[in-house]
């Protein structure tokens, strides 16, 4: 299992927490914010590194670093699992605190209270909050408590959106094995339907198996960031799908949502179209 090793600071103010907008690098990828963080290059310790990566990417010097605590948890994305070392640093810079993001990042803001915020927070710094802070989106279970636990993949796919649509899933074991995947056609619906239709079906099938800690993974930022509770739901022929997903939740002891990239999600997107293939006589 390959290690990711970060320095990552927390800047603390009465304004909130410090959290900087990452460039995107392309124009399709999702607005992610973070805590400062960076690598360590050959050489260096933890604390220069960490002097120099808020210096380089936000043009702020630390008056004083204080080691806060060094973390260690598992980052999963669809069936892989990446481990992670972060070293935390409570950082102080002064009286005045005046960014000037540079390359890494675009802008910057003070959060007060990250379970009411709709920013993004990528999922190593919402680790290190919920670790350090013990802070998580309201109704949202901590991903902590599904990082070992079974992975379920979604994907729901419509022809003309409105037009002939189809769900898919694939089931990981812990150990990141395929225990079970396929697909169904689901009649006529938009795209939003049909990723709402598979995420229930995903629910439905971790309640049939057993499984009581489920973590659910989504190429639908929408999907993932509404069960979240970051986005509310405004489109009312999702709201029933909606609540029926959230009633049937009160079968698990932990469950948690994350999105990950389409080329990430291939399995349940085959599974999807391929149910509609069949549905309509192609191959």
């Amino acid at each position: 299992m390959k290690q990711r090793i970060r320095v990552v600071g927390i800047i603390k103010t009465e304004e909130g927490v410090l959290v900087f907008k990452r460039n995107r690098g392309r124009s399709e990828a999702p607005i992610f914010w973070e805590l400062p963080t960076g690598k360590i290059k050959f050489g260096e310790q933890p604390e220069e590194a960490m002097a120099r990566s808020l210096e380089e990417y936000t043009g702020l010097n630390a008056s004083s670093l204080e080691l806060k605590d060094v973390i260690t948890f598992l980052a999963p994305e669809g069936s892989t699992r990446l481990s992670n070392l972060y070293i935390v640093y409570n950082l102080s810079i002064g009286s005045e605190i005046k960014p000037t993001p540079k390359d890494r990042y675009s802008a910057f803001k003070f959060i007060k209270e990250f379970t009411s915020s709709n920013i993004r927070l990528d999922e190593a710094s919402m680790s290190v909050i919920e670790i350090e802070e013990g802070k998580t989106a309201s109704g949202r279970i901590s991903s902590r408590d599904t990082m070992n636990a079974v992975v379920i993949n979604v994907d729901g796919a419509s022809r003309g959106n409105p037009g002939p649509s189809g769900i898919g899933y694939c089931i990981y074991d812990g150990g990141g094995h395929i225990v079970k995947q396929g697909g169904e056609f689901i009649g006529f619906a938009t795209s939003r339907v049909a990723e709402y239709c598979a995420m229930r079906k995903g629910v439905e099938l971790a309640i049939e198996l057993g499984y009581k800690k489920v973590r659910f993974v989504s190429d639908s930022l929408m999907v993932v960031n509404q069960l979240n509770g970051i986005f509310s739901i405004k489109n009312r022929d999702i709201i029933p799908i909606y609540e029926d997903i959230q009633g049937k939740l009160e079968s698990f002891e932990a469950v948690s949502f994350a999105h990950v990239n389409r080329d990430k999600n291939v399995i349940a997107d085959h599974e999807a179209n391929l149910a509609i293939n069949k549905t309509l006589g192609r191959r």
